[in-house]
C-alpha cells in the first residue's frame, strides 16, 4: 500500500460538496502537490487528513493504518505535521519556545515527575532541546532563536512554522500554501527547504500550493481539483497541459 492513501474521500456541508469521491495515493519519500482555484477543495483535503473534518464518505489509509475516525490528537503521534495558510505562532514568546512545544508529542514524563523536576525529565529535556537546535541549525533560524516572534518579519515567521513541524520528527508534512505572501527571494529559500526536507531528512510531503513556478521545481507529482473533483494527476508539466486544468484556471 502507498505510503498515503484516500479512497473516495467525499465532504459535503448540507448542499455543497467541497470533496467529492476524491481518489490519490502519495508514496514514501515523494513531494506532492494538490493545486486548483480558490475554493477547488485543497485545503478541506488537508482538514480531512488532519482530523478536523469527518469525511461525509470514504476513507483514509497512513502508512498501511486505517485513521479515518483517528481523534485530532493522535495524528502528531502518528508521524503526521502540518503548518498553515495563515501562521499559527505564539506571538509573545520566543522562537526556541515555541519550537519547543513542537516536541509535545514526545513528551514520556507524567506530571510528577515534571514537578519534581527528576533525572527523567532533565533527559527528556536535554533530548527536546538537541533536537529543536537541529531544526534551529538546518533552517538557519540561529539569529533568531531568543528573539519574540512578534518582533519578526512574516517570511521569517513562514520558516518558523515549518520549523515547528519538523520538531515533532514528522514522516509525513502537510504544507498549507508555504509561498502564500513571501517574496521572490523568500519563495526561492522555501523550496531549497521543502527539497532539503526530503532529500535530507527523508520526510514524504504533501502540499497545496498556489505559486506554479515553485510547484513545478519540487514537485514529484501533481493532483489539480476544481469544484472538489480530481481534474488530473501527473507530473506538474503533464498536469499544466491537460485541457480540464487549463479551462478550470483560465475560465474557458
Amino acid at each position: 500500500m502507498s505510503f498515503l492513501v484516500a479512497e473516495n474521500i467525499s465532504l459535503q456541508f448540507g448542499g455543497l460538496k467541497a470533496v467529492d469521491q476524491v481518489n490519490f495515493a502519495v508514496e514514501r519519500g515523494e513531494i506532492f502537490t494538490i493545486i486548483g482555484p480558490n475554493g477547488a477543495g485543497k485545503t478541506s483535503i488537508f482538514n480531512l487528513i488532519s482530523r478536523f473534518y469527518n469525511p461525509t464518505s470514504g476513507r483514509l489509509f497512513f502508512d498501511g493504518e486505517e485513521f479515518t475516525s483517528a481523534p485530532p490528537h493522535r495524528i502528531a503521534k502518528m508521524g503526521i505535521a502540518r503548518t498553515f495558510q495563515n501562521i499559527e505562532l505564539f506571538d509573545n514568546t520566543t522562537v526556541l519556545s515555541n519550537l519547543l512545544v513542537g516536541r509535545h508529542c514526545h513528551a514520556t514524563t507524567n506530571l510528577v515527575q515534571e514537578l519534581l523536576f527528576l533525572p527523567a525529565v532533565r533527559r527528556a529535556e536535554f533530548e527536546h532541546r538537541f533536537r529543536v537546535e537541529q531544526v534551529i541549525e538546518l533552517l538557519d533560524l540561529e539569529p533568531y532563536r531568543d528573539k519574540l516572534i512578534s518582533g519578526l518579519p512574516y517570511g521569517v515567521r513562514k520558516v518558523i512554522e515549518l520549523a515547528r513541524a519538523l520538531c515533532s520528527e514528522p514522516k509525513l508534512m502537510l504544507l498549507d500554501e508555504p509561498s502564500s505572501g513571501l517574496n521572490v527571494e523568500e519563495t526561492d529559500d522555501m523550496s531549497f527547504w521543502i527539497r532539503d526536507i526530503r532529500d535530507e531528512l527523508g520526510i514524504t510531503v504533501l502540499m497545496v500550493e498556489h505559486d506554479m513556478n515553485l510547484v513545478s521545481r519540487v514537485s514529484d507529482r501533481v493532483l489539480a481539483l476544481n469544484y472538489g473533483r480530481e481534474l488530473a494527476t501527473g507530473t506538474p508539466s503533464e498536469v499544466q497541459s491537460h485541457p480540464e486544468v487549463v479551462a478550470a484556471y483560465l475560465g474557458t
